[in-house]
């Protein structure tokens, strides 16, 4: 390993499991030598993570509740308790009533939607105000997005325009803290087999078409990703800022599938 974020300390927000992207990124920075702290929501979720964050020498857990702006104002403000500084986020946090992710678009609720906007969008941007009064020096704060955003995809519905709601903020943001050394990324990989990504309709089905047809055929791995995020959030990355990154094999390139797959 070359260590590439020795010295830097960071808040990974969105582990459910060890098969979850947020743990892959985690994973790789830890290797690279990052300090980090972890956000999880209730007990149950609280439970998982420990063992995932002791596995990589952390025992810094924060309850976060992203609708809550005092658990929000609680979290930032232990970490700046505790360390004075950060160097980067990863924000891993999307959510829509699966119901709605079935049928058709056009009978997402009013609730749903400004449900699905604040958790998957709006709370990047909440976070990112206040991780940025904790990098005097300039960091990196990186979220996950999917191809849905600008491409229609079944099953995937209000989280489609959450995602391209939030690929335009992390343009915003970027602009909003370029000035301050702060870079501002999103990450899209392919579908992946995480916990999220098994509470969309037809899950395997995509997971079997992207890999059978994006230029490499096959599908991100979450050891690509948290390199990806390793990049971003090293001094590598230090010119990279307001893009979406795309880790999906080259799928994203495609107008329609392989020739042996028509």
């Amino acid at each position: 390993m070359a260590d590439l974020m020795k010295g830097k300390r960071g808040l990974v927000m969105g582990v459910a499991n060890e098969r979850s992207i947020a743990w892959g990124i985690a994973s790789a920075l830890a290797a690279e030598g990052a300090e980090l702290a972890f956000s999880y929501q209730g007990e149950a979720f609280g439970k998982r993570v420990e063992p995932l964050a002791a596995s990589v020498g952390s025992s810094f857990l924060v309850d976060v509740d992203v609708n809550d702006d005092a658990s929000l104002d609680a979290a930032f403000q232990r970490l700046k308790d505790e360390w004075g500084t950060i160097d980067f986020v990863i924000h891993a946090i999307a959510y829509s009533d699966k119901n709605e992710l079935a049928g058709r678009f056009i009978h997402t609720t009013r609730d749903n939607f400004k449900n699905s906007l604040a958790i998957s969008c709006y709370s990047f941007i909440d976070i990112a105000r206040r991780a940025s009064e904790l990098m005097p020096n300039g960091g990196s704060l990186i979220t996950l997005t999917y191809g849905g955003s600008n491409r229609v995809t079944p099953f995937y519905n209000v989280m489609g325009v959450a995602k391209a709601a939030l690929e335009s903020a992390v343009r915003y943001l970027a602009n909003d803290l370029g000035p301050q050394g702060i870079r501002v990324n999103a990450i899209s990989p392919g579908p992946m087999k995480t916990l999220a990504g098994a509470a969309i309709g037809g899950a395997r089905k995509t997971f079997r078409h992207t890999e059978a047809n994006s230029p490499m055929r096959a599908n991100a791995t979450l050891e690509a990703v948290g390199g990806s995020a390793v990049f971003l959030c090293s001094d590598y990355g230090a010119c990279t800022t307001g893009d979406v990154v795309m880790v999906d094999c080259g799928y994203h390139v495609l107008g329609m599938p392989q020739p042996e797959n028509i």
